[in-house]
């Protein structure tokens, strides 16, 4: 986790650098099968039928739907055609009894659908662009050390940024991080940023994995270093074949939220309740940015 940069959910698909103000257009198809889907649901009788059928993986007969809902049995056969005609659901018959089973498709293509319309679908951007003149970005030194534990404990202190109550110790930090993936930001040749990468797993299906994290000085937050230092971060980790970064960051954490959107990130949920911080449940935001050049 570990995002200082202190100051709801998107797609499948993988980021691309595409043009400002360029989106695609809705095929004419696909919106006239979504717009069906939509139409079906108007009824909030049957979105409430469809709820009950979705809830019974094994199916739920006509009779029972009837007895849920608190209507008759012809209502219900009317509502179940509409649904069926549209593919939400299927119908059989076991022994007497009329079954009507949610078709599984229904269960990812109906939120893809209401992705698609609202254009959180769209293509992810690669990397953050209008960066700031003045800040630069290299390789973490031996010399950097003092600053980036210093920054760390100053991330620490918001409590909107980790988990972390105390700054690690040096050989921690350096046993944690990969090489080759450790960054500073300066500004006039003073370090106010850092970023770094940790492997998620030990294990070789996960070797192009990895945690980021992102911390900036405080008192120069907004000024675009955080943006700087995820730019290189993620574009290294492209050119040495790393397909999956991710992160977990605090709700209120809403501009490291919105700056890791801006470089292709993804989100992916809230976990709920996850971890205590100073004795107090907090959730998280989960996002994760899958390489636009990986395999």
């Amino acid at each position: 986790m570990d995002i200082d940069i202190v100051v709801g959910m998107t797609s499948l698909d993988m980021p691309t650098v595409r043009t400002p103000g360029e989106v695609d257009a809705l095929a004419p198809e696909d919106a006239a099968t979504y717009a069906g889907w939509f139409a079906c649901l108007a009824d909030p009788t049957r979105v409430r039928l469809l709820h009950q059928v979705a809830s019974r993986p094994a199916g739920i007969t006509v009779g029972e739907l009837a007895e849920a809902l608190g209507i008759g049995q012809p209502t219900v056969s009317h509502h179940v055609r509409k649904l069926a005609d549209v593919g939400f659901v299927s119908v059989h018959k076991r022994s007497t009894s009329t079954v009507v089973m949610v078709n599984p498709a229904c269960c990812t293509g109906l939120p893809h659908a209401a992705d698609a319309v609202m254009g959180v679908l769209t293509p992810r951007p690669c990397c953050p662009d209008d960066l700031p003149d003045d800040v630069t970005v290299r390789p973490m030194a031996e010399q950097d050390w003092d600053a980036v534990r210093r920054i760390y404990g100053e991330g620490i202190a918001t409590r909107t940024a980790t988990f972390t109550t105390e700054v690690p110790l040096q050989t921690a930090l350096d046993a944690q991080w990969l090489p080759g993936h450790r960054w500073v930001a300066e500004i006039d040749d003073i370090v106010v940023g850092w970023a770094a990468l940790s492997p998620t797993s030990g294990r070789d299906c996960y070797a192009g994995v990895a945690e980021n994290s992102v911390y900036v000085a405080d008192g120069m937050r907004g000024r675009g270093v955080g943006k700087a230092l995820l730019r290189t971060q993620v574009i290294a980790a492209d050119e040495a074949g790393l397909w999956t970064l991710q992160t977990s960051i605090f709700p209120e954490n809403r501009a490291s939220i919105a700056l890791h959107h801006s470089a292709g990130f993804r989100t992916l949920g809230v976990r709920e309740r996850i971890a205590q911080l100073d004795g107090i449940w907090r959730d998280t935001v989960f996002l994760e940015r899958r390489s636009p050049v990986a395999g």
